[in-house]
Formats: C-alpha cells, sequence, structure tokens
C-alpha cells in the first residue's frame, strides 16, 4: 500500500518537477526474476529508478537506516531489506537470493556506496555473485542529474534514467576473477549508456 502511493508522489515529483527522460524501459523483462543494477549519485537514486517501471523493486538498504523504527518499518513496507556494509554479508545476500527466487525485482547498486565526486567507480564482486547464485538476468540502468539536485550547481536539474539490455554470468561462480570481471563489465555498460545518452540529450 505504501509503496503504491509512493509510486504516485514520485511519479509526480520526477516527471513534472525534474522532467525526468526515460529510456529501454521495455530492456526489463515483464517476469521472472531480474537484478537491476545501476550507478549510485545520490539518495534520490532509489526511489528514480523503481517510478517509471511497473514492477516493484527491492533493495539492501543500510542497516543503520532500519535503526529508527518508523523510518524502518517504512522502508520495510517498501520491500527493502538491511545489509551491513565494509563486510560480506551473508543474511543480505541470502535475503537477495530469496527475492529472485520468489521471481521479484531486485534492486542493486555495485558500487556498494553513493559517489561523492559524481564519478563512476569500481563495482564490488557482489552484484557478479548474486547473479551467479541465481542464474538470473542482470538489467544494467544508468541515472544521471540526481547528484545535482539542490545542490553541485544545481537545483532542479533534469533527470535522466536508462535500463539496457539484460546481460547473464555465463562464467563459474566459484571464480572470484571472473565474478569481479563480471561485475566491471555492468559497470563499463552503465559508462556506455551514460555517454551515449548525453549525446542526445
Amino acid at each position: 500500500m505504501l509503496y503504491s502511493i509512493l509510486r504516485v508522489v514520485f511519479t509526480l515529483l520526477f516527471g513534472i518537477v525534474f522532467r525526468t527522460k526515460t529510456y529501454g524501459k521495455e530492456n526489463l523483462p515483464a517476469e521472472g526474476p531480474v537484478i537491476l543494477a545501476a550507478n549510485h549519485l545520490s539518495n534520490w537514486d532509489p526511489p528514480l529508478l523503481a517510478t517509471f517501471i511497473l514492477r516493484p523493486v527491492s533493495y539492501m538498504a543500510k542497516i543503520e537506516l532500519f535503526e529508527h523504527p518508523i523510518f524502518g518499518a517504512a522502508i520495510r513496507s517498501c520491500h527493502a531489506f538491511p545489509v551491513k556494509r565494509g563486510a560480506a554479508d551473508r543474511g543480505a545476500i541470502k535475503a537477495a537470493l530469496q527475492v529472485l527466487k520468489m521471481g521479484h525485482v531486485l534492486g542493486l547498486f555495485p558500487e556498494g556506496t553513493r559517489s561523492r565526486d559524481g564519478h563512476q567507480h569500481k563495482a564490488e564482486a557482489g552484484v557478479g555473485l548474486i547473479a551467479a547464485m541465481s542464474g538470473a538476468p542482470v538489467v544494467p540502468a544508468c541515472i544521471i542529474g540526481t547528484d545535482h539536485i539542490l545542490q553541485n550547481g544545481g537545483f532542479l536539474p533534469k533527470l535522466r534514467v536508462a535500463y539496457g539490455k539484460p546481460m547473464y554470468f555465463k562464467g563459474d561462480r566459484r571464480d572470484k576473477e571472473q565474478l569481479a570481471t563480471f561485475s566491471q563489465e555492468i559497470m563499463a555498460h552503465i559508462a556506455k549508456m551514460r555517454e551515449e545518452i548525453e549525446k542526445i540529450s
């Protein structure tokens, strides 16, 4: 219920106030497990990434956000689950795999945290591991402009979000190097998408 209400609110906010343009929404499978992997610029990214697609998105969120009773309950009702940053959190990985096992969409930010300088950074291996263990396709997504909302010389910037074609891990899930390489391939694809969008907008 809360998720549906917030989707309406964010549709109005992002669509009218921030004049958001979207690209490639047809690349997100209509059903079945999907990992939606995006670059991370600000706290606006999770709602922006999910607002303009029809399927609900479940996110990992840092465990500190769940410590506040009201806010924690709110984000849980919006399909979020906690993760301990800076360490391998087996519980979070198990929860992520459960989301995919149920045939839902899992939203991940492979960089692990927000970019403080607006530039894209190296991915952690987690997205590759989850893709390998679940067999789910990874839809790379590129977000542009959220780092300028009310800051960094911007106020009400025009936002853009693009969804790329699904990518599949086809290597050995026990090979850490292959997992890391796949994670970097996802980020490279996101960077390429950004270049293409900036040329046409």
